[in-house]
C-alpha cells in the first residue's frame, strides 16, 4: 500500500470522488474549486489512524531547506532519559505494536525513533533540486518501518511540548490558547492522562483530534494551514494551526473533508507562487 498516493488532478480526483447533487457533494465541488485555484493536483494519504501525522510531515519534509531549531538542540536525543528521570509515568508510553515494554527498552527505542528523525530530516533538507527531494521523501514514505518510527518520535515530542506548556501555564507563564483547551478536558486535564488517554491512541484505536492539530504544529514550529472543505462557505473553511502562528514559521497545506482523514494538495497555480 503507497502511503502517499502519485499526484492526480484535483478536479479531476473530486468528479470522481462526488457525483451526487447532495448539498454535501455540491458544497464539497465547490470547495475543491476553491482549492484547485491556488493548487493544481491533490495526492492521496493512506488512511490509517497516522494520516494527520503523514499528511503534515510530508509535506513538511518535501520544502525543508534546514532543519528546525528544536531539531537542532543538543538535548533532543537525550529526551527520553531527562523526562523519564522526572516522570515516572512515561514508562506507560505505548511503543507502537509493542505494548508493555519495560522502562529501558522504551528509553533507548524513543531515542533511535528521534535520531532518525532528525537524520531524515537533515538528509533531506541538504538536497537542492526539488525533484530529487521529491523523490526522497517519497523513498522514505514507502519504507513503513521507518515512517512509523518517525511518527513515534513525533509524538514523544508532542508530549514533550505539552508538559513545557502545562508547566509555563502553571508558573503563571502566558501559553497559547490552544494549551488551554488541551488540558480543559475532562481526559486530558495534565500531561499524564494527555499521554495516557490521547497520544499513546494515535495510530492505533484514533487519530489526533483538533486540538492535538494545533499541538502538533506548534511542537514543530509549522503552521498548519487546512482546507476544510465541508466547511466551505464559513470562515472555518481555511482554518490555521495554530491560529496566531509566528510569522517566521514555515507553512504546510493540508485538504480535509471531514477533520478526521487528511490528504495534501500540491503543485501551486503559476499565478499565485508570483
Amino acid at each position: 500500500k503507497l502511503s502517499v498516493s502519485p499526484e492526480m488532478d484535483i478536479m479531476e480526483y473530486c468528479r470522481k470522488e462526488w457525483r451526487g447533487n447532495t448539498p454535501a457533494a455540491k458544497r464539497m465541488r465547490k470547495g475543491y474549486e476553491a482549492v484547485a485555484q491556488k493548487f493544481a493536483s491533490i495526492r492521496r494519504i493512506r488512511g490509517d489512524n497516522y494520516c494527520a501525522f503523514r499528511a503534515t510531515l510530508f509535506q513538511a519534509l518535501s520544502q525543508a531547506t534546514q532543519l528546525p531549531k528544536w531539531l537542532q538542540s543538543e538535548d533532543f536525543t537525550m529526551l527520553p532519559e531527562n523526562l523519564l528521570s522526572k516522570y515516572d509515568w512515561i514508562k506507560q508510553w505505548q511503543l507502537r505494536q509493542k505494548p508493555g515494554k519495560r522502562m529501558g527498552e522504551i528509553r533507548d527505542e524513543i531515542k533511535e525513533y528521534l535520531t532518525l528523525l532528525r537524520k531524515k530530516w537533515k538528509n533531506i533538507s541538504e538536497i537542492k533540486g526539488p525533484l530529487e527531494k521529491q523523490e526522497a521523501c517519497d523513498k522514505l514514505f514507502k519504507n513503513e518501518g521507518e515512517e512509523y518510527s518517525l511518527y513515534e518520535a513525533l509524538k514523544f515530542w508532542m508530549l514533550n511540548t505539552a508538559i513545557e506548556l502545562y508547566n509555563a501555564d502553571k508558573s503563571g507563564r502566558r501559553v497559547p490558547v490552544f494549551s488551554w483547551l488541551l488540558f480543559a478536558r475532562d481526559t486530558s486535564s495534565n500531561p499524564y492522562q494527555l499521554m495516557h488517554n490521547h497520544l499513546n491512541h494515535i495510530g492505533h484505536s484514533g487519530g489526533l483530534e483538533q486540538v492535538e492539530m494545533f499541538l502538533l504544529a506548534y511542537a514543530l514550529q509549522y503552521t498548519i494551514q487546512v482546507y476544510r472543505l465541508y466547511k466551505y462557505g464559513t470562515d472555518e473553511f481555511i482554518t490555521l494551526y495554530p491560529n496566531d502562528p509566528e510569522e517566521d514559521w514555515p507553512v504546510v497545506t493540508l485538504i480535509t473533508e471531514d477533520d478526521r482523514h487528511y490528504n495534501i494538495p500540491v503543485r501551486m497555480c503559476q499565478e499565485t507562487m508570483l
